[in-house]
């Protein structure tokens, strides 16, 4: 299995699964933000909100 195997195959399960996928980045990162201090919580935020915009575009391909 090559590397493009390997993306579509993670471009095919975004795109069938992003809604869990989303759920899951939101839970890590209420996670993370309940162990560290309050001035990570936007970084982590902004982190989320970049990552649920790429499985955003690839569930619309």
């Amino acid at each position: 299995m090559g590397i493009d195997d390997l993306a579509a195959k993670a471009k095919s399960a975004l795109a069938e699964h992003g809604d869990k996928v989303s759920d899951g980045l939101e839970k890590a990162a209420e996670f993370v933000k309940s162990k560290t201090s309050d001035d990570v919580d936007a970084k982590v935020d902004s982190a989320v909100d970049s990552a649920q915009g790429f499985i955003a575009k690839q569930q619309q391909a």
